[in-house]
């Protein structure tokens, strides 16, 4: 089930997804709306029967510095991040719970790990997330259930290209070891690798998926 606000998105991923398995369904959703995450999950296990897996992936990001944020944009960005995987989390799993297995995996941020100029209320939030990720590690263990998190760093993405100046895209390139910006696809496998059996013994975890950026420190010029 792929549930975004934007519809014409999610319908366009559940027909991409529903070409490579047994199908894919799409529900509009504005994850900051309890109502509306209890809609989308009510539909996943009317169609699917069961939930096994859930991704916390819904966000935005307004950058600004700090004195510029208003109390719009942080109560917003606090609400798509933070209260949207808190409401999501919190409905899939008491349909998690009789099967005493399930797989929580969040999606952060280096942001939510280390300082980041003008994203005050997205590092807030992806902050958040990564303790809200080690409590429920503790709190679902007994359930079978294990919660995770993978933290990005400077990946490509449409938002990204338009976003970034050339001068952001030189920074982040500088400050990443591996000397190449990130891709979904390496965002998507480590997600992947919290939910196969191989990684049954991870929990409470925060995967950092950089290229090293986070801990790169001083580096040559």
């Amino acid at each position: 089930m792929v549930a975004d606000i934007d519809a014409a998105g999610a319908q366009e991923a559940a027909a991409t997804l529903a070409t490579l398995g047994p199908g894919a369904l799409a529900v509009p959703t504005d994850v900051a709306d309890p109502g509306q995450v209890q809609t989308m999950v009510a539909r996943t296990t009317a169609a699917f029967g069961r939930i096994d897996i859930l991704v916390n992936n819904a966000g935005n990001a307004v950058l600004a510095p700090f004195l510029e944020t208003t109390a719009a944009v942080w109560d917003r960005t606090l609400k798509i991040h933070l209260y949207g995987t808190f409401f999501c989390t919190q409905a899939v799993v008491p349909h998690m719970v009789p099967h005493r297995r399930g797989r929580i995996v969040n999606i952060s941020s280096v942001s939510g790990l280390v300082g980041s100029a003008g994203r005050a209320a997205y590092s807030a939030a992806k902050g958040g997330i990564n303790m809200l990720t080690k409590v429920l590690a503790v709190e679902l263990a007994p359930h079978g259930i294990r919660v995770n998190a993978v933290a990005p760093g400077a990946v490509e993405t449409d938002l990204t290209r338009v976003a970034w100046t050339p001068a952001d895209r030189a920074g982040y390139l500088h400050r990443t070891p591996v000397e190449r910006l990130g891709c979904p696809e390496d965002i998507a496998q480590g997600v992947l690798f919290l939910c196969v059996p191989q990684s049954d013994f991870i929990t409470g975890h925060i995967l950092l998926v950089d290229g090293g950026f986070s801990m790169a420190g001083l580096r040559g010029t």
